[in-house]
């Protein structure tokens, strides 16, 4: 991959990691499910000039209503329960280890024995995790932060059993399947008191937090990650999410203090390597077995002869 595509992962990982502390930031005076939906308005705003998905209008917004009303209406929750930014960017990274779970039972796929490994390591470190939080995270908090990664595994799983194709295009298309719901539920739960002071009292940090994540975060970033994954195999493109939690967590440390405790760093390392192996180890073992099939060349042949 060339230089210039290196550093453009990099920074949507940056931009991705960063993501949860601008949301924490802005959440201040507007309810969770409410901020969900003006971020997922806004979006909607490049509606007519993107393409949608190749797939029955059902289908995007079935995916969305799992990948983006689910996972950020939990997330969002979460955040304002008190989940800390840096430990729900390392949380939410749960997704890749459910997916396996889910795609196993759901579509009858065979995960590799490695991969399986990775999913009892990510188990472990999210109860290491969850044992180590601190008293400063709510246990509801981390629930719902769960929650959020399970909402996008499904998205995830659904998109591979519809066939629908990702990137931007189903960013902004199941976008439709947002704002309304979560506007009524917010209504529902908050109160159209509390939902009508928000909006008419929307701060400074609203207002940039949801400029931040839905062009920056949602269209931005889906927007060159799409390309990413035209010019590139996903195997070299997929791995760069793995940057993220480590972004988030040094940004909510820069930015808000954030402090994990020695146990949710343990943990947090054991679910990421978990996340590793679920992502990197089948490819690792595929190359090795096409290593090992392939012909060898006549020095090669000579060479392995001479051996003792």
């Amino acid at each position: 991959m060339p230089l210039k595509d290196v550093l453009a992962a990099t920074l949507v990982m940056v931009l991705w990691g960063v993501n949860f502390v601008v949301i924490d930031w802005g959440l201040q005076g507007v309810p969770p499910l409410l901020f969900v939906a003006l971020r997922f308005s806004v979006v909607l705003l490049a509606l007519p000039f993107v393409a949608r998905p190749a797939a029955p209008l059902r289908h995007v917004l079935l995916v969305g209503a799992a990948m983006s009303l689910g996972q950020f209406g939990l997330l969002y929750t979460a955040l304002a329960f008190g989940m800390p930014p840096g430990l729900a960017s390392l949380v939410l990274q749960l997704q890749a280890v459910v997916t396996v779970v889910v795609a196993a039972l759901v579509l009858a796929e065979r995960p590799a024995l490695l991969q399986w490994a990775g999913v009892g390591l990510g188990l472990v470190g999210l109860g290491v995790v969850a044992l180590g939080r601190g008293g400063a995270v709510p246990l509801v908090a981390l629930v719902l932060c769960v929650g959020a990664a399970v909402s996008w595994a499904t998205g995830n799983v659904l998109v591979r059993r519809l066939k629908v194709p990702g990137g931007l295009g189903l960013t902004v298309w199941s976008a439709l399947v947002v704002p309304v719901p979560l506007f009524v539920l917010s209504l529902v739960i908050d109160g159209p008191a509390v939902v009508g002071h928000a909006l008419a009292h929307l701060s400074l940090a609203a207002w940039l937090s949801t400029a931040y994540t839905a062009v920056l975060a949602s269209l931005v970033g889906y927007g060159i990650w799409n390309r990413l994954l035209e010019r590139h195999p996903a195997s070299e493109v997929a791995p760069f999410t793995l940057l993220v939690p480590p972004v988030g967590i040094a940004a909510a440390w820069l930015v808000a203090g954030e402090r994990l405790t020695p146990a949710a760093l343990v943990g947090g390392a054991l679910l990421v390597a978990g996340v590793v192996l679920v992502t990197l180890g089948p490819r690792v073992l595929a190359r090795r077995r096409a290593g090992r099939s392939r012909p060898m060349s006549a020095p090669e042949v000579r060479t392995v002869a001479e051996r003792p």
